[in-house]
């Protein structure tokens, strides 16, 4: 019989990632960003057909596409080469190469927020003129004016919803991912929009029902976030509904039906509710998928979703009738989804007796080779769900387990949890990981001499924090653009990041000696295990200079470390070319230090 070989790194990342998605107004095309033909496009689909066709070959990473209700054009932001400074750009409808429809400077970002139903107004945001705090703004598609609508102060400021009259608009004040405020501007007035004011929240997904109300999403007084209705007209609060331990995490409304849409967030999985808004029950509708990236309603009444599970890639699906139907055909190919692996989901108690919810990803015993992989997320205040990574999937089957904790600050645990890791960088999230490493060695799982460390963001940075810290607990280290001194770190971050870094991570000056007990830089002689760093030259994020530094210090140093940098990618992989080569790197990597 044929015996055919073990499936190779680019077999796994012939999956494609979907970033953004959107659908005409007559439904007859869905638009969607991916990295479909190994660069970031943009494609469509003319439904019900489902074979994409593309509309750009710029190769660059697009998000906020929006469709002319009327056909004429198609509006998306593009960035260069990864560096998240969004510009916004016009296409004609049958695709072509992106015209620049608001000018900017290379270092400035513009971020499309609301297309006028008539398609001839474009509200926005930008750091023009107001790098730290951002303006909003609205053009004139058909005349070029373009008007200052609110100019950001103190905090950065983000335009968040427009009335169907365009006569109030909700702007939101941002003071750390775990608190920001709504305001509403009405005649040249402003009000806070909350039961609450003064307390800690968050408040996002604003919808104006009609020019008098509003429907949106907030934890305000309550630990799991859930759906608030605010009058204008009366300033009264009314709660829509609430969902125990389930944070809502977006919400939907279709107009016509009075039907609300409500998508939930508990631990490693999403779910999904309908409700009408007058009143009733929420009724629980099964996702095809473990996490929802997106979801768009369209006036026909028909939902749509971008979303993956553990062992599916990124695709969009449709809901009508209450069935789900597959658009996009995105999979590993010549291997099922029973020839991947799902994730055990499992529970630890860290060193102050905190619970702390993992996945362990199990490599097939035909395959296994009895090496575990500990991936620190990223974030910090995100989680690691039950979605699709490829190289996930590649390290499996080639024998290595996966280890992911959800360590304090993760999302999806309520609003406490989140706001662990804030002024804690280095403390607590590290200890939930090392008691995560210690289940792995007291159930037999893993052990000091056959355990390797791979995280990327903040999931690199603690990958380096541990390295320093605990050199003994493992083999060897791969950090993926890792921030490795929070003094440079907290420099070099986006200016509109500025404001908000003391609350989420500390002062350079009244936290020092916090700031230097948690830079894993301060451990640099104790950094004596093998690493791997991966770097994307145009990180606007974890920058550059952050990997450079802790890398020439090892080498001065004498300690093995390889050094890989990535010329045309900023803070993650965009082009598939780079994917590979990156994973098969770190595979070699892993493989080469092995006992």
């Amino acid at each position: 019989m044929i015996q055919f070989p073990k499936p190779d790194v680019e077999q796994f990342f012939q999956t494609y990632v979907i970033r953004d998605f959107t659908v005409s107004k007559d439904e007859k095309r869905l638009i969607f960003s991916s990295n479909l033909n190994g660069q970031p496009n943009l494609w469509a689909m003319n439904l019900p057909d489902t074979y994409p066709y593309p509309l750009t070959y710029n190769n660059q990473n697009a998000n906020a596409i929006e469709v002319d209700p009327q056909g004429r054009f198609i509006l998306a932001g593009f960035d260069r080469d990864g560096d998240e400074n969004y510009h916004i750009y016009a296409l004609p409808a049958e695709g072509g190469h992106p015209l620049p429809l608001i000018e900017g400077t290379p270092q400035e970002k513009f971020y499309a927020i609301h297309l006028t139903p008539d398609g001839e107004r474009l509200y926005y945001v930008t750091s023009r003129e107001n790098p730290s705090f951002l303006n909003a703004r609205v053009f004139d598609l058909s005349t070029g004016a373009d008007k200052l609508l609110r100019e950001g102060s103190e905090q950065p400021t983000f335009l968040e919803a427009v009335s169907p009259e365009e006569n109030r608009f909700v702007v939101l004040k941002t003071f750390a991912n775990t608190h920001q405020l709504a305001v509403v501007m009405a005649e040249g007035e402003e009000s806070v929009v909350s039961p609450n004011p003064e307390a800690v929240q968050v408040s996002h997904n604003f919808i104006f029902t009609d020019n008098d109300t509003l429907v949106y999403v907030t934890d305000v007084d309550s630990e799991f976030a859930y759906v608030m209705q605010y009058s204008l007209a009366s300033r009264a609060y009314s709660v829509v509904c609430q969902f125990g331990d389930e944070a809502v995490s977006a919400i939907k409304w279709h107009k016509a039906s009075g039907q609300l849409y409500i998508w939930t967030e508990r631990g490693t999985e999403h779910r999904m509710y309908a409700k009408p808004l007058a009143g009733g029950e929420a009724v629980p509708v099964t996702l095809p998928v473990d996490v929802v990236e997106k979801a768009v309603v369209a006036e026909s009444g028909t939902v749509y979703v971008l979303g993956r599970g553990a062992v599916q890639p990124f695709n969009i699906y449709s809901y009508a009738g209450g069935e789900w139907k597959r658009l996009t055909q995105n999979r590993v190919i010549g291997l099922s989804e029973e020839d991947l692996v799902d994730p055990d989901v499992i529970r630890y108690s860290s060193f102050d007796g905190l619970e702390i919810e993992a996945l362990l990803f199990r490599a097939k015993a035909e395959t296994a080779n009895g090496y575990t992989i500990f991936w620190p997320h990223g974030g910090p205040q995100a989680a690691e769900g039950k979605f699709f990574r490829a190289m996930f999937q590649f390290m499996l089957a080639y024998g290595y387990n996966i280890f992911a904790p959800n360590f304090r600050g993760s999302t999806g645990y309520g609003s406490e949890f989140v706001k662990m890791v804030e002024g804690d960088w280095g403390e607590g999230p590290r200890l939930d990981c090392l008691a995560g490493m210690d289940w792995l060695f007291d159930q037999g799982i893993s052990s000091r001499d056959k355990l390797f460390v791979v995280g990327g963001s903040y999931g690199g940075y603690m990958t380096l924090l541990l390295a320093g810290r605990h050199p003994d607990y493992f083999r060897a280290a791969v950090d993926i653009f890792g921030p490795s001194n929070l003094f440079t770190f907290i420099d070099s971050v986006p200016e509109d990041w500025k404001p908000l870094m003391e609350r989420w991570l500390g002062h350079p000056e009244r936290d020092k000696e916090r700031l230097t007990k948690d830079s894993p830089i301060t451990y640099l002689k104790q950094m004596v295990k093998p690493m791997l760093v991966i770097q994307g030259a145009n990180d606007p994020r974890v920058v550059k200079a952050e990997s450079d530094q802790i890398v020439a210090a090892l080498q001065a140093q004498g300690t093995d470390v390889e050094y890989l940098v990535l010329e045309d990618e900023g803070h993650g992989f965009s082009k598939r070319s780079n994917e590979i080569a990156v994973y098969r790197r770190m595979l070699e990597f892993l493989n080469k230090h092995r006992a």
